[in-house]
Protein backbone atom coordinates (compact mmCIF):
# COMPACT_ATOMS: atom_id res chain seq x y z
CA UNK A 1 0.00 0.00 0.00
CA UNK A 2 1.33 3.42 -0.94
CA UNK A 3 2.33 6.05 1.60
CA UNK A 4 -0.45 8.28 0.25
CA UNK A 5 -3.12 5.69 1.06
CA UNK A 6 -1.63 5.03 4.49
CA UNK A 7 -1.75 8.76 5.25
CA UNK A 8 -5.32 9.11 3.93
CA UNK A 9 -6.57 6.14 5.96
CA UNK A 10 -4.77 7.47 9.04
CA UNK A 11 -6.60 10.80 8.73
CA UNK A 12 -9.91 8.97 8.37
CA UNK A 13 -9.33 7.00 11.57
CA UNK A 14 -8.16 10.14 13.34
CA UNK A 15 -11.29 12.00 12.21
CA UNK A 16 -13.49 9.08 13.36
CA UNK A 17 -11.97 9.10 16.85
CA UNK A 18 -12.26 12.89 17.14
CA UNK A 19 -15.91 12.78 16.04
CA UNK A 20 -16.62 10.06 18.59
CA UNK A 21 -14.95 12.16 21.27
CA UNK A 22 -16.85 15.32 20.28
CA UNK A 23 -20.24 13.59 20.47
CA UNK A 24 -19.91 13.26 24.24
CA UNK A 25 -20.75 16.64 25.76
CA UNK A 26 -19.35 15.54 29.12
CA UNK A 27 -16.00 14.70 27.53
CA UNK A 28 -15.85 18.13 25.92
CA UNK A 29 -16.64 19.78 29.24
CA UNK A 30 -13.98 17.73 31.03
CA UNK A 31 -11.46 18.59 28.29
CA UNK A 32 -11.59 22.14 29.66
CA UNK A 33 -12.63 21.46 33.25
CA UNK A 34 -9.78 19.07 34.07
CA UNK A 35 -6.94 21.48 33.12
CA UNK A 36 -8.80 24.31 34.84
CA UNK A 37 -9.19 22.24 38.00
CA UNK A 38 -5.50 21.32 37.97
CA UNK A 39 -4.46 24.95 37.63
CA UNK A 40 -6.85 26.16 40.33
CA UNK A 41 -5.73 23.39 42.68
CA UNK A 42 -2.06 24.17 42.22
CA UNK A 43 -2.59 27.93 42.20
CA UNK A 44 -4.57 28.16 45.42
CA UNK A 45 -3.74 25.03 47.44
CA UNK A 46 0.02 24.75 47.07
CA UNK A 47 2.23 27.38 48.74
CA UNK A 48 3.18 30.32 46.56
CA UNK A 49 5.52 32.21 48.87
CA UNK A 50 7.67 32.12 51.99
CA UNK A 51 5.81 34.69 54.13
CA UNK A 52 3.06 34.47 56.73
CA UNK A 53 -0.03 36.61 57.22
CA UNK A 54 -2.41 36.72 60.21
CA UNK A 55 -0.91 33.44 61.42
CA UNK A 56 -1.98 32.58 64.98
CA UNK A 57 1.13 32.59 67.19
CA UNK A 58 1.25 32.16 70.98
CA UNK A 59 3.51 34.53 72.92
CA UNK A 60 4.70 33.62 76.42
CA UNK A 61 6.72 36.31 78.25
CA UNK A 62 8.24 34.64 81.31
CA UNK A 63 10.73 37.46 81.85
CA UNK A 64 9.82 40.09 84.43
CA UNK A 65 12.59 42.52 83.48
CA UNK A 66 12.65 45.52 81.19
CA UNK A 67 14.20 43.75 78.21
CA UNK A 68 11.38 41.23 77.95
CA UNK A 69 8.76 43.98 77.97
CA UNK A 70 10.75 45.96 75.39
CA UNK A 71 10.94 42.89 73.15
CA UNK A 72 7.17 42.41 73.34
CA UNK A 73 6.52 46.08 72.61
CA UNK A 74 8.80 46.11 69.54
CA UNK A 75 7.36 42.81 68.30
CA UNK A 76 3.81 44.19 68.58
CA UNK A 77 4.84 47.33 66.69
CA UNK A 78 6.34 45.28 63.85
CA UNK A 79 3.32 43.00 63.80
CA UNK A 80 0.90 45.95 63.61
CA UNK A 81 2.78 47.25 60.57
CA UNK A 82 3.14 43.92 58.76
CA UNK A 83 0.12 41.87 59.89
CA UNK A 84 2.27 38.74 60.07
CA UNK A 85 0.78 37.28 63.23
CA UNK A 86 -2.38 37.01 65.24
CA UNK A 87 -0.75 36.99 68.68
CA UNK A 88 -2.27 34.95 71.49
CA UNK A 89 -1.11 35.31 75.10
CA UNK A 90 0.33 32.18 76.75
CA UNK A 91 2.01 31.49 80.09
CA UNK A 92 4.68 28.87 79.38
CA UNK A 93 5.76 26.01 77.10
CA UNK A 94 3.03 23.64 78.34
CA UNK A 95 0.38 26.26 77.65
CA UNK A 96 1.67 26.72 74.08
CA UNK A 97 1.81 22.93 73.69
CA UNK A 98 -1.86 22.62 74.62
CA UNK A 99 -2.78 25.44 72.23
CA UNK A 100 -0.92 23.68 69.40
CA UNK A 101 -2.58 20.36 70.16
CA UNK A 102 -5.99 22.04 70.13
CA UNK A 103 -5.17 23.75 66.79
CA UNK A 104 -5.59 27.20 68.33
CA UNK A 105 -2.18 28.42 67.09
CA UNK A 106 0.41 27.40 64.48
CA UNK A 107 3.47 28.19 66.57
CA UNK A 108 4.77 29.95 69.64
CA UNK A 109 7.38 32.37 70.99
CA UNK A 110 8.82 32.07 74.51
CA UNK A 111 10.82 34.80 76.26
CA UNK A 112 12.64 32.92 79.07
CA UNK A 113 12.72 34.28 82.61
CA UNK A 114 16.47 35.03 82.46
CA UNK A 115 16.21 37.08 79.24
CA UNK A 116 16.80 40.50 80.85
CA UNK A 117 19.57 39.32 83.17
CA UNK A 118 21.47 37.69 80.30
CA UNK A 119 21.38 40.85 78.19
CA UNK A 120 22.36 43.16 81.04
CA UNK A 121 25.30 40.90 81.92
CA UNK A 122 26.62 41.02 78.35
CA UNK A 123 25.32 37.64 77.25
CA UNK A 124 23.02 36.81 74.37
CA UNK A 125 19.33 36.76 75.21
CA UNK A 126 17.64 33.56 74.07
CA UNK A 127 14.26 33.56 72.34
CA UNK A 128 12.58 30.15 71.90
CA UNK A 129 10.41 29.47 68.84
CA UNK A 130 7.98 26.58 69.34
CA UNK A 131 6.96 24.77 66.15
CA UNK A 132 4.24 22.31 65.19
CA UNK A 133 5.95 19.16 63.90
CA UNK A 134 2.69 17.80 62.48
CA UNK A 135 2.86 20.50 59.78
CA UNK A 136 6.52 20.64 58.66
CA UNK A 137 5.99 22.98 55.68
CA UNK A 138 4.14 25.60 57.70
CA UNK A 139 6.54 25.20 60.63
CA UNK A 140 9.55 25.77 58.38
CA UNK A 141 8.00 28.97 57.03
CA UNK A 142 7.07 30.25 60.51
CA UNK A 143 10.51 29.40 61.89
CA UNK A 144 12.29 31.16 59.01
CA UNK A 145 10.13 34.31 59.18
CA UNK A 146 10.23 34.63 62.97
CA UNK A 147 13.97 33.95 63.14
CA UNK A 148 14.64 36.64 60.55
CA UNK A 149 12.35 39.10 62.34
CA UNK A 150 13.93 38.48 65.76
CA UNK A 151 17.44 38.75 64.33
CA UNK A 152 16.52 42.07 62.72
CA UNK A 153 15.17 43.30 66.08
CA UNK A 154 18.43 42.31 67.78
CA UNK A 155 20.51 44.09 65.16
CA UNK A 156 18.46 47.25 65.52
CA UNK A 157 18.94 47.17 69.29
CA UNK A 158 22.71 46.79 68.84
CA UNK A 159 22.78 49.75 66.42
CA UNK A 160 20.95 51.94 68.95
CA UNK A 161 23.41 50.98 71.72
CA UNK A 162 26.38 51.85 69.51
CA UNK A 163 24.77 55.19 68.68
CA UNK A 164 24.42 56.01 72.38
CA UNK A 165 27.73 54.60 73.60
CA UNK A 166 30.13 55.69 70.86
CA UNK A 167 28.18 58.53 69.22
CA UNK A 168 28.30 56.77 65.87
CA UNK A 169 25.98 57.52 62.97
CA UNK A 170 23.34 54.96 62.11
CA UNK A 171 25.24 54.01 58.95
CA UNK A 172 28.49 53.45 60.85
CA UNK A 173 26.77 51.51 63.60
CA UNK A 174 24.89 49.33 61.10
CA UNK A 175 28.10 48.50 59.22
CA UNK A 176 29.71 47.39 62.50
CA UNK A 177 26.80 45.16 63.52
CA UNK A 178 26.20 43.71 60.05
CA UNK A 179 29.41 44.16 58.03
CA UNK A 180 28.11 42.06 55.11
CA UNK A 181 25.22 43.05 52.90
CA UNK A 182 23.59 40.45 50.67
CA UNK A 183 21.79 41.22 47.42
CA UNK A 184 20.00 38.65 45.30
CA UNK A 185 19.76 38.97 41.53
CA UNK A 186 17.93 36.65 39.19
CA UNK A 187 19.08 35.86 35.67
CA UNK A 188 15.85 37.32 34.26
CA UNK A 189 14.39 40.78 35.00
CA UNK A 190 11.76 41.21 37.69
CA UNK A 191 11.05 39.76 41.10
CA UNK A 192 11.88 36.24 42.12
CA UNK A 193 9.44 33.66 40.84
CA UNK A 194 6.83 32.10 43.08
CA UNK A 195 5.96 28.44 43.45
CA UNK A 196 3.28 28.56 40.79
CA UNK A 197 5.73 29.96 38.23
CA UNK A 198 7.92 26.96 39.07
CA UNK A 199 5.19 24.34 38.83
CA UNK A 200 3.27 25.59 35.76
CA UNK A 201 5.68 24.10 33.13
CA UNK A 202 5.54 20.74 34.87
CA UNK A 203 1.73 20.85 34.95
CA UNK A 204 1.68 21.49 31.19
CA UNK A 205 3.90 18.44 30.54
CA UNK A 206 1.94 16.32 33.03
CA UNK A 207 -1.45 17.14 31.49
CA UNK A 208 -0.14 16.20 28.03
CA UNK A 209 1.13 12.90 29.46
CA UNK A 210 -2.17 12.18 31.22
CA UNK A 211 -4.22 12.99 28.10
CA UNK A 212 -2.23 10.53 26.01
CA UNK A 213 -1.87 7.78 28.56
CA UNK A 214 -5.56 7.78 29.46
CA UNK A 215 -6.81 8.37 25.91
CA UNK A 216 -4.92 5.56 24.21
CA UNK A 217 -6.45 2.75 26.34
CA UNK A 218 -9.90 3.97 25.33
CA UNK A 219 -8.91 4.50 21.71
CA UNK A 220 -7.45 1.01 21.26
CA UNK A 221 -8.38 -1.31 24.12
CA UNK A 222 -11.98 -0.11 24.23
CA UNK A 223 -12.43 -0.92 20.56
CA UNK A 224 -10.95 -4.35 21.24
CA UNK A 225 -13.58 -4.95 23.91
CA UNK A 226 -16.44 -3.64 21.72
CA UNK A 227 -15.35 -5.60 18.66
CA UNK A 228 -15.18 -2.53 16.40
CA UNK A 229 -11.42 -2.98 16.02
CA UNK A 230 -12.06 -6.26 14.20
CA UNK A 231 -14.01 -4.33 11.58
CA UNK A 232 -11.07 -2.00 10.94
CA UNK A 233 -8.65 -4.94 10.78
CA UNK A 234 -10.88 -6.62 8.19
CA UNK A 235 -11.01 -3.46 6.06
CA UNK A 236 -8.49 -3.01 3.22
CA UNK A 237 -6.25 -0.64 5.19
CA UNK A 238 -2.74 -1.00 6.54
CA UNK A 239 -2.40 -1.71 10.26
CA UNK A 240 0.04 1.17 10.42
CA UNK A 241 -2.83 3.48 9.45
CA UNK A 242 -4.77 2.32 12.52
CA UNK A 243 -1.85 3.14 14.79
CA UNK A 244 -1.15 6.50 13.15
CA UNK A 245 -4.81 7.54 13.09
CA UNK A 246 -5.37 6.83 16.75
CA UNK A 247 -2.08 8.43 17.76
CA UNK A 248 -2.96 11.55 15.75
CA UNK A 249 -6.35 11.83 17.46
CA UNK A 250 -4.86 11.52 20.94
CA UNK A 251 -2.04 13.90 20.02
CA UNK A 252 -4.56 16.55 19.01
CA UNK A 253 -6.43 16.02 22.27
CA UNK A 254 -3.21 16.26 24.30
CA UNK A 255 -2.09 19.40 22.47
CA UNK A 256 -5.46 21.09 23.06
CA UNK A 257 -5.26 20.40 26.78
CA UNK A 258 -1.61 21.46 26.92
CA UNK A 259 -2.40 24.80 25.25
CA UNK A 260 -5.41 25.30 27.51
CA UNK A 261 -3.14 24.88 30.53
CA UNK A 262 -0.68 27.35 29.04
CA UNK A 263 -3.40 29.95 28.38
CA UNK A 264 -4.94 29.52 31.84
CA UNK A 265 -1.52 29.82 33.48
CA UNK A 266 -0.86 33.13 31.72
CA UNK A 267 -4.34 34.68 32.01
CA UNK A 268 -5.45 33.52 35.46
CA UNK A 269 -2.20 33.16 37.38
CA UNK A 270 0.10 35.66 35.74
CA UNK A 271 2.72 33.17 34.58
CA UNK A 272 5.24 34.92 32.35
CA UNK A 273 6.78 33.00 29.45
CA UNK A 274 10.29 34.43 29.37
CA UNK A 275 11.50 32.40 26.37
CA UNK A 276 10.25 31.80 22.85
CA UNK A 277 6.61 30.74 22.60
CA UNK A 278 7.46 28.80 19.43
CA UNK A 279 10.07 26.82 21.37
CA UNK A 280 7.48 26.11 24.08
CA UNK A 281 5.04 24.80 21.43
CA UNK A 282 7.80 22.65 19.94
CA UNK A 283 8.63 21.18 23.35
CA UNK A 284 4.97 20.34 23.99
CA UNK A 285 4.86 18.53 20.63
CA UNK A 286 8.07 16.73 21.51
CA UNK A 287 6.59 15.71 24.88
CA UNK A 288 3.61 14.22 23.05
CA UNK A 289 5.98 12.29 20.80
CA UNK A 290 7.93 10.86 23.74
CA UNK A 291 4.78 9.60 25.51
CA UNK A 292 3.00 8.12 22.48
CA UNK A 293 5.27 5.09 22.21
CA UNK A 294 4.80 4.26 25.88
CA UNK A 295 1.02 4.38 25.49
CA UNK A 296 1.04 2.11 22.44
CA UNK A 297 3.47 -0.30 24.11
CA UNK A 298 1.28 -0.78 27.18
CA UNK A 299 -1.93 -1.04 25.17
CA UNK A 300 -0.41 -3.66 22.86
CA UNK A 301 0.12 -6.29 25.59
CA UNK A 302 -2.94 -5.66 27.76
CA UNK A 303 -6.04 -7.73 27.18
CA UNK A 304 -8.74 -5.13 27.84
CA UNK A 305 -9.34 -1.46 28.64
CA UNK A 306 -9.52 -1.98 32.39
CA UNK A 307 -6.11 -3.68 32.53
CA UNK A 308 -4.57 -1.07 30.24
CA UNK A 309 -5.92 1.75 32.39
CA UNK A 310 -4.58 0.13 35.57
CA UNK A 311 -1.11 -0.23 34.05
CA UNK A 312 -1.22 3.37 32.81
CA UNK A 313 -2.18 4.68 36.25
CA UNK A 314 0.56 2.60 37.89
CA UNK A 315 3.12 4.32 35.68
CA UNK A 316 1.59 7.79 35.66
CA UNK A 317 1.48 8.51 39.39
CA UNK A 318 5.15 7.72 40.13
CA UNK A 319 6.13 9.86 37.13
CA UNK A 320 4.06 12.76 38.45
CA UNK A 321 5.96 12.85 41.74
CA UNK A 322 9.42 11.70 40.61
CA UNK A 323 9.83 13.97 37.58
CA UNK A 324 10.23 17.31 39.33
CA UNK A 325 6.72 18.58 38.57
CA UNK A 326 5.85 19.62 42.13
CA UNK A 327 9.23 19.46 43.89
CA UNK A 328 12.79 20.15 42.65
CA UNK A 329 14.74 17.01 41.81
CA UNK A 330 17.62 18.28 43.93
CA UNK A 331 15.48 17.91 47.07
CA UNK A 332 14.89 14.21 46.46
CA UNK A 333 17.13 11.38 47.75
CA UNK A 334 19.92 10.39 45.36
CA UNK A 335 18.28 7.09 44.43
CA UNK A 336 15.03 8.87 43.52
CA UNK A 337 17.02 11.28 41.35
CA UNK A 338 18.51 8.23 39.62
CA UNK A 339 15.04 6.86 38.86
CA UNK A 340 13.92 10.27 37.56
CA UNK A 341 16.62 10.16 34.87
CA UNK A 342 14.79 7.27 33.19
CA UNK A 343 11.44 9.09 32.96
CA UNK A 344 10.59 11.17 29.86
CA UNK A 345 8.42 13.50 31.94
CA UNK A 346 11.57 14.61 33.80
CA UNK A 347 13.15 15.97 30.63
CA UNK A 348 9.91 17.48 29.31
CA UNK A 349 9.39 19.33 32.59
CA UNK A 350 13.02 20.49 32.80
CA UNK A 351 13.06 21.77 29.23
CA UNK A 352 9.76 23.65 29.54
CA UNK A 353 10.86 25.15 32.86
CA UNK A 354 14.14 26.39 31.41
CA UNK A 355 12.39 28.10 28.51
CA UNK A 356 9.32 29.45 30.34
CA UNK A 357 10.98 30.55 33.59
CA UNK A 358 14.62 31.22 32.67
CA UNK A 359 14.16 32.36 29.06
CA UNK A 360 16.55 29.72 27.71
CA UNK A 361 17.03 29.20 23.97
CA UNK A 362 17.11 25.95 22.00
CA UNK A 363 20.83 25.37 22.66
CA UNK A 364 20.25 25.42 26.43
CA UNK A 365 17.66 22.61 26.18
CA UNK A 366 19.54 20.65 23.52
CA UNK A 367 20.25 17.75 25.86
CA UNK A 368 16.61 17.43 26.87
CA UNK A 369 15.48 17.59 23.22
CA UNK A 370 17.87 14.81 22.20
CA UNK A 371 16.79 12.61 25.12
CA UNK A 372 13.07 13.14 24.43
CA UNK A 373 13.57 12.30 20.74
CA UNK A 374 15.55 9.20 21.73
CA UNK A 375 12.83 8.13 24.20
CA UNK A 376 10.14 8.54 21.54
CA UNK A 377 12.04 6.67 18.79
CA UNK A 378 13.11 3.78 21.02
CA UNK A 379 9.62 3.30 22.45
CA UNK A 380 7.99 3.47 19.01
CA UNK A 381 10.48 0.96 17.55
CA UNK A 382 9.51 -1.44 20.33
CA UNK A 383 5.79 -0.63 20.49
CA UNK A 384 4.74 -0.62 16.81
CA UNK A 385 5.86 -4.20 16.02
CA UNK A 386 4.29 -5.43 19.26
CA UNK A 387 1.04 -3.68 18.39
CA UNK A 388 1.00 -5.21 14.90
CA UNK A 389 1.58 -8.68 16.34
CA UNK A 390 -1.17 -8.13 18.88
CA UNK A 391 -3.57 -7.10 16.12
CA UNK A 392 -2.73 -10.22 14.15
CA UNK A 393 -3.84 -12.57 16.95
Amino acid sequence: MSAKNIARHSFWICWKDLLEFSRSKLRLVMLIAMPLFMMLMVGFIFPSGSSISDTPIALANQDTGSQGNTFVMVLNTINNNTGMMDLHTATDFDDIKNMLQNAEVNGGIIIPENFTSDILSGKQGTIIIVIDQSNPQMSATIQAVLSKTIEAMGQQMAVQKLNITYQLSETQATSMVTPYKVQSKGIIPGDSTNYFQFVAPGIVAMIVMMALMTGLPHAISYEKDMGTLDGMLAAPINRLSIILGKVMAQTIRGMIQGFLILILAVLLFGVVIEGSILLVIFLILLSVFSFVGLGILITSFTENEETATMVMMTLMFPMMFLSGVFFPLQQMPWYMQGIAKFLPLTYATTALRKVMVLGADASAVGTEIVILVAFGIILLLIAVPMFKRAMSK
